[in-house]
């Protein structure tokens, strides 16, 4: 802590740093004055209420110029049978989701303008979710968090600062469960395709007293999984109590999750499998001493994670307001595998002579441990007038993790003791960051937008990789994202934006286990956009022109836990149209579609092929399609029931950052159809509410996500190196569906 904080005021000491952040606080302090001078209504904070305080300091609102979506309880609440929150948002912009299983349950990724979820950033009440040292988010660990969402926005770009980890791509912030004012309670339970099903229990006393709130969930997820033996089994829970006054909103929060997940990652890279049986899973594959193929019945991720979470917020008066939020993550699990004919030597265990053989590989059972602690504090306050918008705070997070890896059973166990830890190795990461932010509306059509942030890390690692090599990474990143951008409102439906923003973002453990000398990636992103409003039509446009140095993309192959393995690619971009509407057909039916448009590239790529480097001039950055879109055609003949037909379509896309013709995946289209029924009873319930989903309801056979890897073959003719090339694939579910019922009394 005290060298982050002697690093603050080297920095802070850098002329070039001194007088920006010297400027940002004489600009805010000018505008204060002269908001304060200037005038005599009354905007007051009570115009929002305290629970969206909560992420006030991470959110933009409507006007801003920065790019995003909001998503509702009740947007959730349409789709929310036992699915993860990325395939929740699935029909948004720009947006390309994907699941090991196959179906939407376990674990699911997503990439929003052709980025993975490693460069997004999310937040759960402002509380950074991406792990410290992975970058990731795995949503598998939160089982059923959907259910307890108020809302959540989207922001596409950089967006404005946050907490954790920078934005490369986009950044999900995540509202909690409001308090409630009434005493309510539901049950929900769904089933369908692949013995899927969720159990959910909620309730709220509402206020007691007028002042305090305990509300709950329990939940149960299940399912078999479209892959051969994907099976996942999520239990999770959320508890809050609130205490809330006139201006004080104090919570509570418990929540976290059990997760045993049969492991889905390795793909496919059979193509006879991938056409004549494309839910067969590599996964625990071994041979026994009759040469028949058998599966290994443990192979299986088991995690644990639960988060404690105290939020103060407090309005002081009609015009200031603050939060303060604590948080404690602890996680702990491992994942487990059956491993043949594996080298005493990679192990570290010595040859053994059993009847006068020499005994140097054997077959085992390991496990590879991660134990990690996460600890965040976050302080902001918003100041807010008619002319003036003003939020500034800071964030500092500290992070623990240890890797342990452990055999568990041996055929030959060498020297070695019962769970011996074949490697150790630990990391620590401490972040820190500074923010000011403003939005100044200089008179009725022209607003303002400032941002200025300040973000510190350090990071350092110990002891062996899972590969048993020694990791010592001791770097500190010093990072300045400045954001600034202005909107002009033409009338009372057209208004237009223009913005610009920076961002730093420092590798992961697994770019440094893969490239020790691997640099931080930047990004300097521009946005124009214009939004159109009235009763019948909403359409919001934006072209966007993200230009990167060291861009740290996908080099479409995965290591042997199934993360994807990152690299810089020098200099790159992303050049893409966005539009979103909302169209009014008629009383009962309305559409919304959107597109994105795009041109993704590599400036220039180098690679060795055949042991010759070759320049390859200017490539496509992988899983970057130029075309995805998107459209809800909804039919609600009258207020209890609506029907949708939800079209996704993903154009072609590379794997690999080298154009090649093995990474290449098909463009896919796919249609889903969903329908919600609400019955009012006069006693008991409040609500009946059944749904019904069908997933892929033409049957398309796609694949969403895979890997791509070469390798150099020079053992087969000597003398000549020939380069291989292969690919892996994640099949995506063919026709399936979810039924479900939840009661609200």
């Amino acid at each position: 802590m005290k060298n982050l904080f002697n690093n603050l005021s080297s920095l802070l000491r850098q002329e070039f740093y001194q007088k920006k952040v010297l400027l940002l606080f004489a600009v805010l302090l000018c505008l204060g004055l002269n908001a304060q001078q200037n005038e005599t209504q009354q905007d007051s904070t009570k115009t929002q209420t305290l629970d969206e305080v909560l992420v006030r300091a991470v959110r933009v609102q409507a006007t801003s110029p920065i790019t995003h979506t909001n998503v509702s309880k009740e947007d959730l609440e349409k789709r929310n049978l036992g699915q993860d929150i990325p395939v929740l948002l699935n029909f948004l912009p720009s947006v390309v989701t994907t699941t090991d299983a196959g179906a939407g349950v376990g674990y699911t990724g997503i990439r929003i303008r052709g980025i993975n979820a490693q460069s997004t950033n999310i937040t759960l009440n402002g509380i950074p979710y991406n792990d410290a040292e992975s970058l990731g988010t795995f949503w598998v660990n939160l089982g059923d968090f959907a259910s307890s969402v108020e809302s959540l926005q989207l922001q596409r770009g950089v967006g404005t600062s946050t907490n954790g980890s920078g934005a490369f791509g986009a950044s999900i912030n995540i509202l909690t469960d409001a308090v409630s004012e009434d005493a309510n309670g539901e049950i929900s339970n769904s089933f369908g395709s692949y013995n899927t099903r969720k159990h959910t229990v909620k309730f709220s006393t509402g206020k007691l007293n007028n002042h305090f709130e305990i509300a709950g969930r329990l939940s149960q997820i299940n399912s078999d999984g479209y892959i051969d033996r994907a099976t996942s089994d999520l239990k999770s829970y959320f508890l809050q109590g609130a205490y809330v006054d006139h201006n004080t909103l104090i919570k509570a929060i418990v929540f976290g999750g059990k997760e045993i997940t049969y492991q889905s990652w390795n793909g496919l890279e059979d193509p006879d499998l991938l056409e004549n049986n494309r839910t067969y899973n590599t996964a625990g594959q071994y041979t026994d001493e009759n040469g028949v193929i058998q599966f290994y019945d443990n192979e299986v991720d088991n995690y644990n994670q639960d988060h404690y979470q105290l939020h103060w917020n407090e309005r002081y008066n009609n015009y200031w307001s603050t939060n303060l939020g604590l948080n404690y993550t602890k996680g702990l699990g491992y994942f487990e595998q059956y491993k043949e004919d594996e080298s005493f030597e990679d192990y570290g265990l010595a040859e053994i002579t059993i009847g006068g053989e020499t005994i140097n590989e054997t077959d085992l059972i390991r496990r590879r441990w991660l134990d990690n602690h996460f600890y965040v504090v976050n302080a902001s306050a918003n100041y807010k007038k008619n002319m003036l918008d003003m939020n500034f705070g800071l964030s500092y997070s500290s992070y623990i993790g240890d890797h342990i890896g452990e055999i568990i059973w041996a055929q030959y166990a060498s020297d070695s003791n019962i769970r011996e830890n074949y490697y150790r190795g630990q990391g620590k990461k401490k972040d820190f960051s500074l923010f000011a932010k403003a939005t100044y509306r200089l008179h009725d059509k022209v607003s303002l937008y400032g941002d200025l942030q300040m973000r510190f890390v350090d990071y350092k690692t110990t002891g062996l990789t899972s590969d048993r090599v020694n990791l010592l990474v001791n770097e500190h990143y010093d990072f300045f994202n400045p954001k600034a951008g202005i909107t002009y409102k033409l009338n009372s439906n057209n208004s237009f934006y223009f913005s610009y923003a920076r961002a730093n973002r420092e590798p992961s453990r697994s770019d440094f286990e893969s490239n020790p000398s691997i640099k931080p990636e930047q990004l300097n992103d521009f946005e124009l956009g214009w939004r159109y409003n009235n009763n019948a039509f909403r359409i919001s446009t934006n072209a966007y022109y993200m230009l990167y140095d060291e861009q740290l993309v996908l080099t479409g192959a995965i290591d042997n836990t199934g993360t994807p393995i990152r690299t810089n690619s020098g200099e790159s971009y992303r050049l893409g149209l966005e539009v979103e509407a909302a169209i009014r057909l008629s009383e009962q039916f309305t559409m919304q579609p959107n597109f994105t448009l795009s041109s993704n590239k590599n400036k220039e790529t180098f690679f060795k092929r055949d042991g010759v480097l070759e320049n390859l001039g200017k490539t496509n950055l992988s899983f970057s399609p130029e075309f995805v879109a998107a459209n809800a055609l909804v039919f609600s003949p009258n207020s209890n029931i609506q029907m949708s037909l939800l079209s996704k379509y993903v154009g072609e896309q590379y794997m690999g950052n080298t154009d090649s013709e093995v990474s290449k995946l098909k463009d896919y289209f796919v249609n889903d159809f969903s329908i919600t029924y609400q019955i009012n009873p006069k006693s008991v319930f409040k609500t009946i509410v059944l749904s019904g989903l069908v997933n892929n309801m033409f049957n398309k056979k796609y694949v969403s996500n895979g890997y791509y890897y070469t390798f150099d073959d020079t053992w087969s003719s000597p003398g000549v190196t020939t380069t291989i090339e292969g690919a892996g694939y994640y099949p995506q579910a063919t026709t399936n569906f979810l039924v479900g019922a939840t009661l609200k009394f």
